[in-house]
């Protein structure tokens, strides 16, 4: 039995750590894409993308559609996460600068952390909050450290907060829903979901794709497929095996390899004020994903020798 719950726990983890860092490759394809693409045409883009992967797994793997009992949630996670969550992000960074909408979004696993610990019934593990605090000081730094003069517009601070919530709302009714369909279910229903209520923007993706040059479009898929198809079935299947506190925690190492890849990819070196949030944040999530140790239980007493 700990043979099994082992190597459950180690494949959760395995699929966590591709989440995040998929999740933090995304912040780098959106700022080549966002240039090209209004904030509701990329979303639309994305998720198209993302569903016409998602679907051809459905098929490959025969699952077909989820049960009744899961719809509520899926629904919740299609308009809230895949469709709200991406439009207003990617509309809120175009009024905010980069270190102001990171301080913002990452709100978003605190209010899982309460809104899990409320509505699921998961209680509030002290090592948890202490590595959501830890992560939350560290994005505040690294937001702090990449900030501009200071002139966020109002619109783009609401536009982040909206996304935080949707963020949050839709992790929570995740939860509920892998409670009766599966993590790809899940995530590809959720996805088209997303794409349905991003269909306003349809016109606008017509008209930019047109425009747009070869490597931003590319972009734009390469979010649909992995940022979206693969890190959000990833995630399902890890935020089935564990609590929606702890994955949202988890997230908290998305602030850190993003600083990491842009110092590859783009050449924009950090300061030491930014090295050090990120430092921080993953050591929050490190001390969410510990656990406390087990009592040691006195056996009886031996007889002298």
């Amino acid at each position: 039995m700990n043979g099994a719950f082992g190597a459950t726990d180690r494949r959760s983890l395995l699929a966590a750590a591709v989440t995040v860092v998929l999740w933090a490759s995304a912040f780098v394809a959106i700022r080549s894409a966002g240039t090209h693409y209004s904030p509701g045409a990329l979303a639309l883009g994305r998720l198209f993308a993302g569903s016409v992967v998602l679907v051809l797994l459905l098929a490959v793997r025969r699952e077909g559609w989820p049960p009744r009992a899961a719809w509520p949630g899926i629904v919740v996670v299609g308009v809230l996460w895949f469709g709200a969550y991406m439009v207003l992000l990617n509309w809120g960074e175009q009024e905010v600068d980069a270190g102001t909408a990171a301080m913002v979004v990452n709100v978003g696993p605190v209010l899982i952390a309460l809104l899990s610990g409320w509505l699921l019934r998961e209680g509030f593990r002290p090592r948890v909050l202490a590595g959501i605090a830890v992560s939350f000081a560290g994005a505040v730094v690294v937001g702090l450290s990449m900030s501009g003069a200071g002139h966020a517009s109002v619109l783009g601070v609401l536009m982040c907060v909206g996304a935080a919530v949707g963020y949050a709302i839709g992790v929570v009714a995740q939860k509920t829903a892998l409670r009766h369909g599966s993590a790809l279910q899940v995530t590809t229903f959720g996805c088209l979901v997303g794409t349905v209520a991003c269909l306003p923007f349809a016109g606008q993706l017509v008209s930019e794709l047109g425009a747009a040059p070869l490597p931003a479009t590319l972009n734009v898929v390469y979010l649909g497929v992995f940022p979206t198809g693969l890190a959000f079935t990833a995630w399902a299947y890890a935020l089935a095996r564990t609590t929606a506190a702890q994955m949202g925690a988890t997230t908290y190492a998305v602030p850190a390899l993003v600083i990491a890849m842009s110092w590859l990819l783009l050449g924009e070196v950090p300061g030491w004020l930014t090295f050090a949030g990120g430092a921080l944040c993953l050591a929050g999530v490190a001390v969410s994903r510990t656990r406390p140790r087990a009592p040691v239980l006195a056996g009886p007493a031996s007889a002298p020798a």
